[in-house]
């Protein structure tokens, strides 16, 4: 991937500082971001402190600036405030990017002289949630890089000065850079719902200048999202837009994510494309170009997508799931293909490698009016027989990684191929399981896939038998 470059750590000498003395609660910092309610556990004070780290860092680095951007969400104007004023306090200078979509932030590191910036987002989460999307050197920050930010800002020594602070328009530069990449061969009606999200006036204009006739659904920006929860990973959430392309008789729908980084799409039929199907035809797309060429996934995928890569003649690589992970194995291994089934694609191909659900959807745009199959029956061939959306077994924040952990050491599978790359994941003969503690909330997921319902039952009452021997007392929703 274009401008990609290794970082090194950014804290030298011992200056390791546990953040347990009171300052911060531990859990907003996940595993690649930094998130948490935005009332109750983002104050103004914790803002700072991570602000303040974050502007030392960045001039450790020697990056001069930093880019600030944030959703639509009701509690983003007064952390962005909090978060900017203590940035200039460290003597960087902010470039204001204002609100918008998350890969816009990724866009901007890349067109402006500067690499480095923070995003104000509660992503997919409920409207009282927010967080910070972080990048430095143009890389997505991940598990350990977040610590760091954690104990420089619990030792509270930040760097002093006096920044300014300047305002740039990234959405016109953004704009001719698709434009001028995406090209659709024929005039498609496309529904778009944006989850009155970060994307809601930015993606149908995008869509309307590629020639596309729009219609546009909670395309209205409110952080309250009151068309649904703004998490695309939910299938219950692409209800409104399945039937909305059936009402209209549209080629596609898609839906974004409350920041735009996550995309989902519908058929003409209504039928929700699954991420994993998605990217086997983004993969089939690909490969026809770049034989013998690697495509990264995450362990949530199929593994009708890792036999299809093969058999096109590619390399499947499996990843933890998250996409600071994803772009990490893409970098390592020199993928320029990747996607997760949570709805983030990347695309080094032609684009910068991070994730960015619109330009997903424009690749599939191009990609379905070049060819000549219906579409559903295309979905059909590709999609497993039996399998299951992405499974939300709430659990304790405070424990969800410790039962994970017990559940991979305290089960038996002996008919299956275990993996615990991410969580437990056992293969069969007849299809497989995985369960894996979330990274961006309480809660254990799970899914399931095999070659007929009798089978799917079957794997997923083993692994209940297996879980509720470990801790009987979690509710086991599948």
């Amino acid at each position: 991937m274009p401008g990609i470059r290794t970082l090194k750590p950014f804290l030298t000498g011992n200056t390791k500082v546990a953040a347990s003395n009171g300052i911060f609660p531990e859990h907003i910092f996940r595993a690649y971001d930094i998130r948490g309610h935005a009332d109750k556990e983002l104050t103004d004070k914790v803002i700072a402190s991570i602000a303040g780290a974050i502007g030392t860092i960045a001039e450790q680095i020697g990056e001069h600036a930093l880019i600030v951007g944030c959703d639509g969400r009701e509690s983003s104007p007064r952390i962005k405030a909090a978060l900017i004023r203590a940035i200039i306090a460290t003597g960087r200078d902010v470039i204001d990017i204002g609100l918008t979509p998350t890969p816009l932030l990724y866009f901007a590191t890349r067109h402006l002289p500067c690499r480095s910036g923070i995003i104000i987002t509660g992503s997919h989460n409920p409207a009282d949630q927010n967080g910070l999307k972080i990048v430095m050197d143009r890389q997505t920050l991940a598990a350990g890089r977040i610590s760091e930010i954690r104990d420089l800002a619990a030792a509270g020594d930040f760097s002093i000065g006096a920044g300014k602070v300047t305002q740039k328009n990234i959405i016109p530069a953004y704009l001719n850079k698709v434009r001028n990449d995406i090209a659709i061969a024929t005039p498609l009606k496309i529904v778009i719902d944006a989850s009155n999200g970060a994307t809601s006036e930015l993606a149908p204009q995008l869509f309307q200048q590629l020639g596309c006739e729009v219609i546009p659904l909670n395309c209205l920006i409110d952080g309250s999202f009151p068309g649904h929860p703004p998490d695309t990973s939910n299938e219950e959430n692409l209800a409104m837009l399945a039937q909305k392309v059936v009402d209209v008789q549209a080629d596609f729908g898609v839906a974004f994510d409350g920041d735009g980084d996550r995309l989902a799409v519908v058929t003409p039929a209504g039928k929700i494309i699954r991420s994993d199907v998605l990217l086997m035809l983004y993969a089939q797309d690909f490969l026809s170009r770049n034989p013998g060429a690697d495509v990264v996934f995450d362990v949530k995928c199929s593994r009708k997508l890792s036999t299809l890569i093969t058999e096109l003649g590619g390399r499947p690589v499996l990843c933890k799931t998250g996409h600071a992970f994803i772009k990490q194995k893409m970098q390592e291994t020199g993928a320029l293909l990747g996607g997760e089934f949570s709805g983030h694609m990347f695309f080094g191909e032609r684009w910068y490698g991070f994730d960015d659900g619109m330009y997903a959807a424009g690749r599939f745009a191009e990609i379905i009016t070049t060819q000549d199959d219906n579409l559903d029956t295309a979905v059909a061939e590709l999609s497993a027989a039996s399998s299951t959306p992405e499974i939300i077994i709430p659990v304790a924040e405070d424990y969800k990684f410790e039962l994970a952990n017990k559940i991979i050491k305290n089960t038996v599978f002996p008919s299956g191929k275990v993996t615990t790359l991410d969580g437990l994941r056992v293969d069969f003969n007849e299809g497989w399981g995985l369960v894996r503690a979330s990274n961006t909330g309480p809660a254990l997921t799970a899914r399931f896939e095999a070659d007929t319902p009798e089978n799917l039952k079957k794997i997923q009452d083993e692994f209940r038998d297996q879980i509720a021997q470990v801790d009987p007392a979690i509710d086991l929703n599948f």
